[in-house]
């Protein structure tokens, strides 16, 4: 007997106007358990939207979201409670040490004093912030800055945790660490959603894709099958121990390719770049073609289609600024406000 998994995060017809301007517009996701969600698309695409009405702080005009079967509408106190949300930038208080800031957040949760020590103690311990818990928040670095984050979403222990560019800024250590953060937290089956522009970093971690543009969604569904519906084409590189015979190779392969099939050479590199929807036989074929012609091949070799690739394919090379819909608390009175709202109902 086949069972389906229940999704933790699941959209339908979602939509969302101002006045003539349709920000969102018929959004249909899923989530399940333990996924990693990379959200991605232009500015203005209609991710601050979703997020506003997945975090109950807004509502859609039509269709309905919910979150571990609470309705983000109807249920928005509830809400609070399934969901931690960390923004790309969030306010911190002077004066105030990591365990102390987050104990501060524990008692806005309406975590009792009893548990508020070892809840503490499991996120510093899940986020590696331990070392630091008794630095200043003020005086870290940005990439510690952004574990505490993690750690004060986590007190509560949600069943689904929403990330706006967790790796913006950091350094290449830095995203490493939150990487290996990040694929924890879904090994312990919390269910992700990442937003970032950092897409080779975020095709790493993430194991579903959903990309929207003008509100609409373009592409959603296992990474795998997201690439091969976008990037159907391979891209494969020819590289010449003589940049003479570049022009040469060129024209062969030319001679005997397809008519969707794409081939360019630059003399300088002394290589060759075919896109090309040949089998592996016939890839074969061409490689002992120009052998047998006299070409000396250096590499013949296979380049991977990646995540921003995928993403140019759906939206062009141009990633220009929309008018946006902030959320994103950025003081410190702004997230504890937030976290208020956030608390778990009694």
């Amino acid at each position: 007997m086949t069972t389906h998994e229940t999704p933790v995060v699941r959209t339908h017809e979602l939509t969302k106007r101002y006045g003539d301007f349709t920000a969102l517009d018929r959004l249909n996701i899923e989530v399940n358990r333990g996924e990693i969600l990379g959200f991605i698309g232009p500015n203005g695409a209609g991710k601050t939207t979703t997020i506003k009405i997945l975090v109950g702080l807004s509502k859609p005009t039509s269709g309905s979201a919910s979150i571990a079967g609470i309705d983000c509408t109807r249920q928005s106190k509830q809400i609070k409670r399934a969901v931690g949300y960390m923004p790309d930038r969030f306010g911190v208080y002077d004066n105030m040490r990591v365990r102390e800031y987050l104990d501060f957040f524990a008692a806005v949760y309406g975590i009792g004093p009893k548990q508020r020590r070892q809840r503490i103690g499991d996120v510093m311990d899940t986020t590696q912030c331990g070392y630091m818990q008794d630095k200043f928040v003020e005086s870290l670095s940005h990439g510690m800055q952004q574990r505490v984050g993690i750690a004060r979403i986590m007190l509560h222990d949600p069943d689904v945790l929403i990330l706006d560019e967790p790796a913006n800024g950091l350094d290449p250590q830095a995203r490493i660490e939150m990487r290996e953060i990040l694929l924890q937290l879904a090994s312990m089956g919390k269910t992700l959603i990442v937003t970032s522009h950092i897409l080779p970093e975020l095709s790493r971690i993430c194991n579903t894709v959903a990309i929207i543009t003008g509100g609409k969604l373009r592409a959603f569904g296992p990474l795998t099958k997201v690439m091969k519906e976008l990037c159907p084409r391979q891209t494969f590189e020819v590289q010449l121990l003589d940049a003479s015979q570049t022009q040469q190779t060129v024209d062969l392969i030319r001679g005997h390719a397809t008519a969707d099939e794409s081939v360019e050479g630059s003399a300088t590199e002394s290589l060759v770049r075919i896109q090309t929807n040949r089998t592996e036989a016939d890839l074969a074929v061409l490689l002992r073609s120009l052998i047998t012609a006299g070409i000396d091949v250096a590499q013949f070799k296979e380049i991977q289609s990646d995540l921003e690739d995928a993403f140019v394919s759906v939206t062009g090379d141009s990633d220009a600024d929309a008018p946006s819909d902030p959320t994103s608390p950025t003081t410190p009175e702004d997230a504890a406000d937030l976290a208020t709202r956030e608390a778990p109902v009694q």
